[in-house]
């Protein structure tokens, strides 16, 4: 069964006048895209952070919908103008969020969604401490590997990589405030859902 670990866990915020923010990282393989999909889908007026990269979209991509897609002209004159709340260079790739967004985001009230490593995580921090960080772990290094094998996309050495960066980002789950461990999909998709609710308060509006 999933379970959830606490710390530091801040209270619901009642009648708050900006909105939350909420950072949720996991290593490959642990289900991140999955749950999160499914807290979208539950919390339909929940916002999405949408990064901006510079790698060209990939058929069916959408400017604005899956990335903002910008220059890297463009890019590095947001780093050099702080535009970015966090941003990291992935495969030759750069790859940011919007400070500005979110910061307009939650002063509008609305509660924020945000799918990101722990690299970025830790930069998120630093900009907005007041952030709700998650992370989404497997019950076990074997059990993340029996997934990552399931897929059968990736060659040996992929599986290593991914395996020996799992295990960096695992240690590094006790800077987060919540530890949802997913054992059981729709276990951990119940349990998360409970969380969001909690911090959203009787602001929170689901759709089925």
């Amino acid at each position: 069964m999933a379970k959830t670990k606490m710390a530091n866990v801040h209270p619901p915020r009642q009648g708050a006048p900006s909105g939350h923010l909420f950072v949720v990282s996991a290593p490959s393989g642990a289900g991140k895209t999955t749950l999160c999909a499914a807290i979208r889908k539950h919390f339909g007026d929940l916002a999405y952070s949408v990064s901006y990269t510079t790698r060209a979209p990939r058929p069916g991509e959408q400017h604005g919908r899956d990335y903002f897609f910008v220059s890297v002209e463009e890019f590095e004159k947001g780093i050099a103008e702080g535009r970015w709340a966090e941003w990291a260079r992935v495969h030759g790739n750069l790859y940011g969020t919007s400070a500005q967004w979110v910061r307009q985001t939650m002063a509008a009230g609305k509660d924020i969604l945000m799918d990101i490593d722990v690299q970025g995580a830790e930069q998120m921090l630093k900009h907005f401490p007041e952030a709700i960080t998650i992370f989404i772990s497997p019950p076990s290094m074997e059990a993340l590997q029996e997934r990552l094998s399931k897929r059968g996309t990736d060659d040996a050495a992929v599986m290593a990589l991914r395996l020996a960066n799992a295990q960096k980002e695992m240690a590094r789950q006790n800077m987060y405030h919540h530890v949802l461990i997913n054992d059981d999909l729709e276990t951990a998709t119940q349990e998360f859902i409970a969380l969001l609710a909690r911090y959203r308060g009787s602001s929170s509006t689901s759709r089925d």
